[in-house]
C-alpha cells in the first residue's frame, strides 16, 4: 500500500475527519487491524486565515509548498491538500514537489459523474463559491455549477469560518443551509457539492431529499483507492 501523503491544519476540525475515513475505509477493504501509512503535516491555520482575507495567496502559497514539501520528505507517495480553499494554489503546490497531486475537484467531479448528474449547487466559502479554482474545475468536467444568492454566499462563508473551523455546531445555521440547498434546487440544481470539507459536520446525506457530495468523504476514500491501486 502507498504511502498517503495529507497536508492538513485548515481546520485541523476536517482533517480529523480524513485520518478517520481513510482508516476506516482502508479496515473496510483490507480487514483485520489493518490501517493506512500516512505521512501528515498539520499547519497553523491562523495565519493562513489572515492571509486569505487579506488577498495575500503569495504568501499563503509559500506556506503551503513549505508544508508540502514536508510531507514528501517523509515519504508519502502522492499528496492531498486537506481544504477545498487552499486548492486555489493548488498548481503551485504540484508544481514544487516531486510526487502526485489528488485534486479534491477532479474526485469529486468523478462521483457526481458516477451518479449521471449534469447540474450540480456548489457550498463553500466565498473563495471557492466565488472564484474558477473549483467551479471551473468542475466545469470542465461537464457540469453546469450553480451557487447562492450573495447574501447567502456571505453567510455560508461566516457560518464556515466562525463556526465550523472552531468545532461549533449549531441547529440554525443547519437550517440555514437547508434553505440555501432547497433554493438552489429550485434554481435547477439536481444535487449539491459540499465543497467545504467542514460542511459534513453539519449535513448529511439523510438530511436531504437529493443528492449530496461531501467532498472530505470523496477526497478520502480517493486517496485510499490510489494507495491501494
Amino acid at each position: 500500500m502507498k504511502t498517503i501523503g495529507l497536508l492538513g491544519g485548515m481546520s485541523w476540525e476536517s482533517t480529523g475527519l480524513y485520518y478517520r475515513l481513510i482508516n476506516q475505509e482502508t479496515r473496510r477493504r483490507l480487514g483485520g487491524l489493518h490501517s493506512a501509512p500516512i505521512a501528515m503535516v498539520s499547519v497553523d491555520f491562523q495565519p493562513i486565515e489572515e492571509l486569505q482575507h487579506r488577498g495575500d495567496w503569495p504568501a499563503a502559497t509559500e506556506i503551503l509548498i513549505r508544508h508540502a514539501q514536508q510531507v514528501e520528505a517523509a515519504g508519502a507517495d502522492f499528496l492531498l491538500i486537506c481544504t477545498n480553499t487552499m486548492h486555489k494554489i493548488a498548481p503551485q503546490v504540484e508544481a514544487a514537489i516531486d510526487i502526485p497531486l489528488l485534486h479534491i475537484a477532479d474526485a469529486t467531479a468523478k462521483a457526481t459523474h458516477d451518479d449521471g448528474l449534469s447540474s450540480i449547487g456548489l457550498l463553500g466559502t466565498r473563495f471557492t463559491m466565488e472564484q474558477n479554482f473549483f467551479r471551473k474545475r468542475l466545469e470542465q468536467h461537464g457540469f453546469q455549477v450553480l451557487i447562492p444568492a450573495a447574501e447567502d454566499r456571505e453567510l455560508l462563508h461566516r457560518i464556515i469560518y466562525d463556526e465550523l473551523c472552531l468545532g461549533i455546531v449549531r441547529e440554525t445555521s443547519r437550517d440555514t443551509l437547508l434553505r440555501i440547498i432547497s433554493d438552489l434546487n429550485c434554481s435547477g440544481a439536481e444535487g449539491t457539492v459540499a465543497g467545504c470539507t467542514e460542511i459534513g459536520m453539519l449535513i448529511q446525506q439523510e438530511h436531504l431529499a437529493t443528492p449530496l457530495f461531501d467532498t472530505t468523504v470523496i477526497h478520502a476514500l480517493a486517496a485510499v483507492s490510489e494507495a491501494l491501486r
